[in-house]
């Protein structure tokens, strides 16, 4: 006779095996995988015979790290270039909204937003940074101009993205309400695409970090000082490898940082609130 489906039902869990990695806090299956990686790193220097003049031990790149950041140029510059970041993601993420808002309540903002977007979102935005050396001059402008176009073509995507899969019973009652336009897109609209709007804003600083650090690059071969993407530039300049890495390192710490903070802020808003899909609480 074959099983009820109650049966199955309580019987399916006792199937499911879970191993001992799973078992481990999150934290501490990374810091293993971490540590390995520094292994490999490790392993790699001393068996390969790598010149020291192309490639860092680990040892040697946290010596760089330790005294850059003791001396305050990797803070300094780190700073200048987070600083740079904000102003572009803030000046960014109100154009979205507003490309967006434009988008969702009139047809010709609707075909000008996937016009513009469909044209000018893969471009890589470091490309239009010779332009934007011509029109704002050997300035920081020019780095927040290009770093602002990175971010705000992804962050109008998922915003428009996060409009347009509003269930529309939801948009009704609020215009039988009376709601006005504006307050349709702030009481309604902008609360119910949560979601995409953090999927877009994490989108949007990944893009503009790659690009401030890379324009950063090119910008300190033009004979601009400032932030972490120059510091890697004139270390290599000068063959100061150890600080090459320190470099990285610093950024890859900061991109685990906000990654950790986007993530936290995910599960207090939009798994909180069953706004996730398939979300354990």
């Amino acid at each position: 006779m074959p099983p009820s489906s109650e049966t199955t039902t309580r019987t399916a869990p006792r199937t499911q095996s879970t191993s001992p990695w799973s078992r481990m806090p999150t934290w501490l299956r990374r810091t293993i995988i971490a540590i390995g990686l520094l292994g490999l790193w490790q392993a790699y220097v001393s068996l390969s015979g790598v010149s020291q003049f192309v490639f860092a031990g680990p040892w040697e790149v946290a010596t760089a790290l330790v005294s850059g950041w003791g001396s305050g140029e990797i803070a300094r510059s780190t700073a200048t270039t987070l600083e740079m970041l904000a102003i572009s993601m803030v000046v960014g993420v109100a154009g979205a909204v507003v490309l967006s808002v434009l988008s969702v309540l009139t047809s010709f903002g609707n075909d000008l937003v996937s016009l513009m977007s469909s044209m000018i979102n893969p471009l890589p935005s470091v490309a239009i940074l010779p332009l934007a050396i011509l029109w704002f001059g050997l300035t920081p402008t020019a780095l927040i101009f290009v770093t602002t176009n990175a971010v705000l073509w992804p962050m109008t995507v998922n915003l428009s993205m996060g409009f347009r899969t509003v269930p529309k019973t939801i948009v009704m009652v609020g215009r039988n309400l009376g709601l006005s336009r504006w307050r349709l897109v702030r009481d309604i609209l902008l609360p119910a695409a949560l979601p995409h709007s953090l999927s877009g804003i994490r989108t949007a600083w990944a893009f503009g970090w790659r690009t401030i650090i890379a324009a950063e690059l090119v910008f300190g071969v033009a004979g601009a000082q400032g932030g972490l993407g120059f510091f890697i530039n004139e270390a290599r300049y000068f063959a100061r490898i150890p600080e090459v890495f320190a470099g990285l390192v610093t950024i890859a710490l900061i991109g685990i940082a906000l990654e950790l903070l986007f993530s936290l802020l995910e599960r207090r808003t939009v798994a909180r609130w069953g706004m996730k899909e398939g979300t354990n609480l």
